[in-house]
């Protein structure tokens, strides 16, 4: 899917986000920039997806010469406190996923009155206007769960279960609206996403209970792999398809016990996410257009997994 240009109207003042000398580099890799950007996300350990998250924003450190401090709680309450460490440490610049919107509203709010820039990354599409952020680069979920729903609802679909592995995710919950929008039927299962074997445990007992489930749609590249254990120990038939890709959901698409896999393209998310900043302190420069940079959503399946999957296994993909 082409990129969809936006807006990027941020600030750079004498607080955070204080302007450099402008002969401190010349703009290319390795430019010396001397600024300081945090990256603070809802990241659940262990899950890979953020890998590549954090591979693309360090390699865009490293080509301009920023300093990045990354953390990450997938507690909002605790995200939260992240942001305002990094407001309190006074860096440059800040991206940051919106997950829990509400929850980091406050944090975000004190980051932007200090003159800070903020770019959003991940989560959030709906609502980084309404926190006063001013650049967003992802998927919007919404599509992208309409986009499935639609494919399998085309391959008849008519029961299938939506696994949400984070409590109040916003994005998730899109992305099960945008599948139920295209297949009615479509249920809705909280599991735990720290916790494979109880992922695993939960998908046993809730297909055993139904076996009506024709379809399992992951929201994330773990819980796809769960669910293809919890369809191993049992007499489920119900196919499986997921959201973003790790290098064992990418060898499942080529291998078929992955239908197909939804991409948000993660490395591109925290490369532009950390370029983005750098050349607005730099430069002042924004990004045309008043939507955010979309990176998705984009289907990987049979016919093209072949030429991603070197990037996925490289992990930038």
């Amino acid at each position: 899917m082409a990129l969809v240009a936006a807006v990027l109207v941020l600030t750079a003042c004498s607080e955070g986000g204080r302007v450099k000398d402008p002969d401190t580099g010349d703009g290319t890799a390795g430019d010396n920039s001397g600024y300081t950007i945090a990256m603070i996300t809802h990241e659940t350990p262990g899950d890979s997806f953020w890998d590549r998250v954090r591979a693309g924003a360090e390699q865009a450190a490293k080509n301009t010469g920023v300093d990045l401090k990354y953390s990450n709680d997938p507690d909002a309450g605790k995200q939260a406190v992240l942001i305002q460490n990094a407001v309190d440490s006074r860096v440059d610049g800040i991206a940051t996923t919106l997950v829990t919107p509400d929850a980091l509203a406050g944090s975000v709010k004190t980051a932007t009155q200090a003159g800070i820039p903020v770019v959003g990354l991940n989560a959030g599409i709906d609502d980084y206007r309404r926190l006063g952020v001013s650049m967003y680069f992802g998927s919007d979920e919404t599509r992208a769960g309409t986009a499935a729903g639609e494919r399998i609802a085309a391959e008849g679909a008519k029961h299938p279960l939506c696994v949400i592995h984070q409590a109040g995710s916003v994005s998730l919950e899109a992305r099960c609206e945008g599948v139920r929008s295209a297949v009615p039927d479509t249920e809705n299962l909280q599991v735990n996403g720290a916790d494979d074997a109880a992922v695993v445990s939960t998908l046993q007992a809730k297909l055993q209970q139904d076996p009506s489930i024709d379809y399992i749609v992951s929201l994330g590249a773990p819980i796809a792999l769960d669910a293809g254990k919890a369809k191993e120990s049992g007499d489920s038939q119900a196919k499986i398809i997921t959201f973003d890709l790790n290098q064992e959901t990418a060898q499942g698409v080529k291998d078929g016990t992955i239908e197909f896999s939804i991409d948000q393209q993660p490395y591109m998310q925290g490369f532009m996410a950390v370029t983005s900043l750098y050349l607005n302190l730099k430069n002042g420069n924004d990004l045309g257009g008043g939507e955010a940079v979309l990176t998705g959503p984009s289907f990987v399946d049979g016919d093209n997994i072949g030429q991603i999957l070197p990037f996925v296994q490289n992990g930038t993909r």
